[in-house]
């Protein structure tokens, strides 16, 4: 029996799909400011799709970042799914849109 030398900086591990690459990818380009990306990730959460869990908040969170940039359909989203969030529930996704902002802010300071 041979061994096989792997090298491990190329592998991806198990657990992470195609899909979660698209979330992972998407998250990137986002930090570095793509509206088109904080769309996705706010279809991505409002879905469940793309290895994200099913999570409005996120949801709301992301196309509310997108909606802020002049993204018109994100602004669609952000409503259709407010109407099945509490008022706490979308005071949180507010809080965790400025918090992002917040911390893109101080890296570029």
């Amino acid at each position: 029996m041979q061994l096989v030398d792997i090298k491990t900086e190329d592998a991806v591990p198990a657990d992470i799909t195609g899909s979660d690459m698209l979330v992972a990818r998407c998250l990137a380009a986002a930090a570095q400011g793509d509206i088109a990306a904080y769309y996705d990730l706010g279809v991505a959460f409002s879905t469940g799709s793309h290895g994200a869990e099913c999570d409005l908040i996120e949801a709301h969170k992301w196309f509310n970042l997108a909606a802020s940039k002049g993204h018109e359909e994100a602004t669609w989203c952000r409503a259709d799914i407010s109407d099945e969030m509490t008022a706490r529930e979308i005071a949180e996704a507010q809080r965790r849109a400025r918090e992002w902002l917040a911390a893109g802010s101080r890296k570029v300071a």
